[in-house]
């Protein structure tokens, strides 16, 4: 897996911004993480190594604005020449992960048509209220490839209306870092019963650092977020 920052910084815009470890990161450095800047990896999909190959070689996926959103309105000004390189690198799978599905769609390159087909867009309900209000939009944006991501995963979620096979997989984790929130396992089996209802794939990712089962409260370190929820077992693929 490869990331690509072509912008940095974000501007909190739902619940689950919370805690955004962007922010608790920049803090130490003194940075303002509310300040969106371009990186200078910027043109990274299309450098080239000292045998003039691109150094993103063929077949990588690259996740794409991890410490941004692809979306925010900061980035307006770079983001056609960002779309220009994701299409030159055909041969290279780009996830792009957002919470700004609301203006997603203005935000599109004219050539677009139904999506590029080495484009995954990740859409995040971190709550009832964003699940509500973004995947009746999130159905009807033009992808060929699209996913619900539920974290930091905050409350029980019911998706079931939304979700079809217009969804490839959802998946779920809690929430990290010092102030975590609270995750429960019974929301995250909820939320695996709507895709096994909906016949579609399902990831638990992490369990966070704070995670209740069986109506007890574990702190579970960084180191084994992922492999407890790995150890679990209720992947559907």
């Amino acid at each position: 897996m490869t990331i690509w920052n072509p912008w940095h910084g974000c501007i909190k815009y739902s619940e689950g911004c919370q805690n955004f470890y962007v922010y608790r990161r920049d803090n130490l450095v003194g940075r303002d993480a509310s300040v969106v800047v371009k990186t200078s990896a910027f043109n990274e999909p299309i450098k080239l190594n000292k045998e003039k190959k691109y150094k993103i070689s063929s077949g990588e996926v690259v996740y794409a604005c991890m410490t941004s959103d692809f979306f925010i309105e900061q980035a307006d000004n770079w983001r056609g020449e960002a779309w220009q390189m994701i299409y030159k690198r055909c041969d290279v799978h780009f996830i792009i992960i957002t919470k700004r599905i609301a203006r997603a769609i203005d935000c599109l390159p004219e050539n677009w048509g139904s999506g590029y087909k080495n484009v995954t867009v990740g859409c995040t309900v971190e709550n009832q209220k964003q699940a509500d209000i973004r995947l009746p939009i999130f159905k009807n944006f033009p992808c060929n490839h699209k996913f619900v991501i539920c974290e930091p995963l905050l409350e029980d979620i019911d998706m079931s209306k939304y979700l079809g096979t217009w969804v490839d997989y959802v998946s779920v984790g809690g929430e990290s870092g010092p102030n975590a929130r609270v995750c429960n396992y019974d929301w995250v089996l909820n939320i695996r019963s709507q895709c096994i209802n909906a016949d579609i794939s399902f990831i638990f990712r992490q369990t966070g650092a704070k995670f209740v089962k069986d109506d007890k409260l574990y702190d579970i370190p960084r180191y084994l977020q992922e492999k407890q929820a790995e150890n679990a077992k209720i992947d559907l693929t």
